[in-house]
């Protein structure tokens, strides 16, 4: 199974900065010792990949460092041409997944999952929407009818993707998240599922279980892109939920078994986890590639 890897771009920041840009790293070092995993370096999305989901005048400031102060705290990263490159490779390493997985099953991306980026500006950590970018590069480089379907499992709701997407009925956008958390102004999604503070396993499956059901129901998908969250988990800083680790494997287990049922292509992504300690954030990424492996070989 491949995974595409960006660790190695990495965005400089301010001493203290809250962003745990150091597990990205430390996700790739475990991984690695994994038999049947092959790591391979992302590359970047292209002017005109990003320019599929983006404004042209928004990329634009991008490129040349023309963010105003206010645009750079609603991202919450300082500009620097590294930010820029290491954007670029998150958004690629989702497209090179989705590609991927295509040919072979199941693909990851080991970063990525920006799904606060708007059509016309970042925010919450997210330059470009990687999930949207890889979406409309399929259906632009692959093949123009491909329905995709974007389960995100993030804590925090894809109000950038919801908002890309709007009006794409090529596209089901379905979010699971913390009705309390932030974005704090909720976009409509093709199926959003708020969820109360201190949600717990029995009541988070029970919500996937019947939110994937109406996905079957809905949409005819041709493939999935996965945002597989790491901060659903009880461990989270920005969590408020109460996933176990078990619980969030079950989380994983029940969407690659959805997608392997209708031997749907499957691209995942990191996208958010903020643990107390970022051992316990990695550890749960480790566990969704680690339980990804069997489902793969059965492709």
């Amino acid at each position: 199974m491949k995974a595409f890897y960006t660790d190695h771009f990495v965005l400089p920041l301010p001493p203290g900065h809250r962003f745990p840009m150091e597990k990205y790293s430390r996700l790739r070092d475990r991984v690695s010792t994994l038999d049947m995993l092959e790591l391979v370096e992302a590359p970047a999305a292209s002017d005109t990949q990003i320019l599929y989901a983006h404004d042209p005048n928004y990329l634009v400031k991008i490129i040349e460092g023309k963010l105003t102060p206010q645009e750079q705290r609603e991202i919450g990263f300082p500009w620097s041409e590294k930010m820029v490159e290491r954007s670029r490779r998150s958004a690629g390493a989702t497209v090179a997944a989705a590609k991927t997985a295509l040919k072979e099953g199941i693909a990851v991306n080991l970063a990525g999952g920006t799904h606060h980026a708007y059509r016309d500006m970042g925010s919450g950590f997210c330059v470009f929407n990687d999930s949207a970018i890889a979406a409309r590069s399929l259906q632009k480089e692959i093949h123009p009818y491909l329905q995709v379907a974007i389960i995100d499992l993030d804590v925090h709701q894809g109000n950038g993707t919801a908002s890309i997407l709007k009006n794409d009925a090529s596209i089901f956008t379905l979010s699971i998240h913390g009705e309390n958390n932030f974005p704090f102004k909720k976009e409509q999604s093709d199926l959003d599922l708020g969820l109360a503070d201190g949600c717990d396993d029995q009541a988070y499956l029970l919500a996937l279980e019947q939110s994937l059901d109406q996905l079957n129901t809905r949409f005819k998908a041709d493939c999935i892109i996965y945002l597989a969250g790491a901060d659903p988990h009880e461990g989270d800083r920005l969590g408020r939920l109460k996933i176990s680790k078990s619980g969030m494997q079950q989380r994983d287990k029940v969407v690659f078994q959805y997608a392997l049922d209708r031997k749907l292509p499957l691209a995942i992504s990191m996208a958010g986890g903020y643990g107390k300690e970022i051992a316990s954030t990695v550890d749960i990424h480790f566990q969704t590639i680690q339980t990804a492996l069997p489902f793969w070989q059965q492709y």
